[in-house]
C-alpha cells in the first residue's frame, strides 16, 4: 500500500507534514547536502525581523539531558537580506518555503509582512512568531497577551500569503490566544515554541548561558506539546494546527497528529542528525502503512 502523504494547513497543501522548525535550519539551503528539500512538506526559515539583529551574547545554546536550551537571541540578517541573498539558492532546491518572521512591537511585524508581499509563490505562508520579547504593553513575550498577538496578527496582513501564528506554551492563556489570533486572520497556529528554563554550570555556578536563561527545546517537552495541540484542538475544532516540540521519530509526529495537529516540525532532532526530517517523514509513512491507515491526512480520525 502507498500511503498518501499529502495534507493542509488551513489553504496551503503541503507534499507531506513534516516540515522543518524555525530556527533549526538556518534561512536557506544549509540543509540540502543531507537530503533532498523538496521531499519535505516545507522548509521553515529562522525567524528574520525588518532589520539585521545581533542576538544574544555567548554561549548560546547548551546540551541538556532529552534535548538542549538555547538563548540565541533571535540573531538574523534581516528580510531584505534574505530575499535576496539566501531565499534563490533554497528555492533552486525546489523547497516549498515558510518564511518566520518576529519583531520587537507591532509595528516590526508590520514592516516584515510588507517586504514580504512580493516574495516569489513558493513562499506559501508566513508564520508570526509571537513567542519573543516586546517592547509593547506590559512588555513580556506577545503570545502570552491575547490583545497584543491579535494585533501583531492584524498588522501582518501585508505579507499576502496565509499566516500561521507561533505560540508559546509558557502562559495558562493558550486557547484565549489561539482564539484572538484566529480572530485576527491566522489561517493556523503552530505549537509550540520552547520552554522557558535556566541551566547552572557547575563549574563556575552561573548560568551556562550568556543570557542566564532560555527556551528549553527536544524531547524533554514533547507531552507538553502533545498537551498544548490537544486543548487547542478541543476548544477550537475548526483551527488548522501544526505541532512542534520533540518531534524525534515517526511515531512523535504520528502522535501530534492523533492528538490534533495537521502538520508537524522537526527542531532539535536536526541538531544531532541532520537527515532527522527526511527520516520522520519515511517513518511516519511506514507507522501509517503497518496500521492500514490509507492517507496521513485522516490521522486525527483514528482514535
Amino acid at each position: 500500500m502507498r500511503v498518501d502523504t499529502r495534507v493542509r494547513v488551513g489553504s496551503v497543501e503541503l507534499r507531506s507534514p513534516v516540515m522543518t522548525a524555525s530556527g533549526t535550519a538556518g534561512y536557506g539551503d544549509e540543509f540540502a547536502a543531507y537530503f533532498d528539500l523538496a521531499s519535505i512538506g516545507a522548509v521553515v526559515t529562522k525567524s528574520i525581523a525588518p532589520y539585521p539583529w545581533d542576538g544574544n551574547p555567548a554561549p548560546r545554546v547548551h546540551a541538556t539531558p532529552q534535548g538542549m536550551i538555547n538563548a540565541v537571541g533571535l540573531q538574523g540578517p534581516g528580510v531584505e537580506d534574505w530575499l535576496t541573498e539566501r531565499l534563490p539558492a533554497l528555492l533552486d532546491t525546489g523547497a516549498t518555503v515558510v518564511c518566520s518572521i518576529w519583531g520587537r512591537t507591532v509595528d516590526d511585524y508590520r514592516r516584515a509582512a510588507e517586504m514580504l508581499a512580493d516574495a516569489p509563490q513558493a513562499v506559501v505562508a508566513v508564520e508570526v512568531n509571537l513567542s519573543c520579547p516586546n517592547l509593547e504593553g506590559r512588555g513580556g513575550i506577545f503570545a502570552h497577551d491575547a490583545d497584543l498577538s491579535s494585533a501583531v496578527v492584524e498588522a501582518t496582513r501585508a505579507c499576502g500569503r496565509p499566516r500561521w501564528a507561533k505560540l508559546s506554551p509558557n502562559t495558562d492563556r493558550l486557547v484565549e490566544v489561539a482564539e484572538a489570533c484566529r480572530l485576527a486572520g491566522a489561517e493556523a497556529v503552530t505549537l509550540v515554541n520552547t520552554v522557558l528554563g535556566m541551566v547552572i554550570d557547575p563549574e563556575t555556578l552561573r548560568p551556562a548561558l550568556g543570557n542566564g536563561g532560555g527556551g528549553l527545546s527536544g524531547r524533554a517537552i514533547h507531552p507538553i506539546a502533545v498537551r498544548a495541540v490537544h486543548d487547542v484542538r478541543q476548544a477550537l475544532p475548526d483551527l488548522p494546527i501544526v505541532g512542534v516540540g520533540g518531534v524525534a521519530s515517526g511515531w512523535d509526529a504520528a502522535e501530534l497528529m492523533v492528538a490534533g495537529a495537521q502538520a508537524v516540525q522537526v527542531g532539535t532532532a536536526s541538531f544531532a542528525d541532520p537527515r532527522a526530517c527526511a527520516r520522520i517523514s519515511r517513518e511516519l509513512a511506514e507507522w501509517a502503512d503497518e496500521r492500514g491507515i490509507d492517507a496521513l491526512v485522516d490521522l486525527g480520525a483514528v482514535v
